[in-house]
């Protein structure tokens, strides 16, 4: 593993718990970041003690603006900067069509995926801003890309997850905040794969060109740059991580 310098940054990582928030977290903490975990599901942080003994570990509801105030207020105040900001927390729902989608089930998607993105990102970027420095990533989809059957509400909140990224890099462009997004095919994490029906795994993976899914490492070490301090004329981008699946 390459180490790309992140000395002395201060990272929050939402979604901590998941495989994508707990790798990306590993592979800063070794370049020298300090990291905070934000996630919902206070039992799977506490899970990572050992992975990750020297991880800041927060309760946070990103649906929640209160939750997401309070926490972005109490990691400042322990820190004093925040200068990276992974939007990684999602989630998804059992597959089924359009006509079959319920409109909780819907919202709680949207509600996650997207609006979580929004609250975080308009939180923490003031302080980036403020600081005239800072690296948001989100994390979009190749779903967001393509329009995945039988996924249509994590198909469109991930699509928005790329529109938003642009537009928020745009505004900020003039500061020395890049905004990017990494656009995943299927990787191989414990809810999103592992914990699948059998046919839906091969399925996805009949659609990938390199004929396996990828790993959350592999997502980590693409974050890992676009958080760092070379990832400089770099802004609005939605990078595939798709093992060829995505082009555009």
């Amino acid at each position: 593993m390459n180490r790309i310098d992140l000395d002395g940054r201060v990272a929050v990582i939402t979604g901590g718990s998941g495989g994508i928030g707990a790798a990306t977290a590993e592979r800063m903490m070794a370049s020298g970041a300090r990291v905070s975990l934000w996630d919902r599901d206070a039992g799977a942080l506490a899970g990572l003690r050992d992975r990750l003994p020297d991880a800041e570990c927060a309760t946070v509801d990103v649906t929640d603006e209160v939750s997401v105030e309070a926490a972005t207020a109490a990691t400042m105040a322990r820190f004093g900067r925040i200068d990276i900001l992974v939007n990684a927390a999602g989630v998804t729902a059992p597959k089924a069509t359009i006509l079959e989608t319920r409109l909780d089930s819907w919202r709680r998607i949207v509600d996650v995926n997207l609006t979580g993105t929004f609250l975080v990102s308009r939180a923490v970027a003031r302080h980036m801003v403020a600081a005239d420095y800072g690296r948001i990533v989100n994390l979009g989809s190749v779903a967001g890309k393509e329009g995945n059957p039988f996924s249509a509400a994590y198909s469109a909140s991930k699509a928005a997850v790329h529109s938003f990224t642009k537009s928020l890099a745009k505004e900020l462009a003039r500061t020395g905040v890049r905004v990017n997004c990494v656009a995943p095919a299927i990787i191989a994490t414990r809810n999103l794969y592992y914990e699948q029906p059998e046919e839906m795994r091969k399925l996805w993976v009949s659609r990938v060109p390199m004929g396996r899914p990828g790993t959350p490492e592999e997502v980590a070490a693409m974050i890992a740059w676009l958080a760092s301090e070379e990832c400089s004329f770099t802004t609005g981008a939605a990078f595939d991580l798709s093992g060829g699946r995505a082009t555009y």
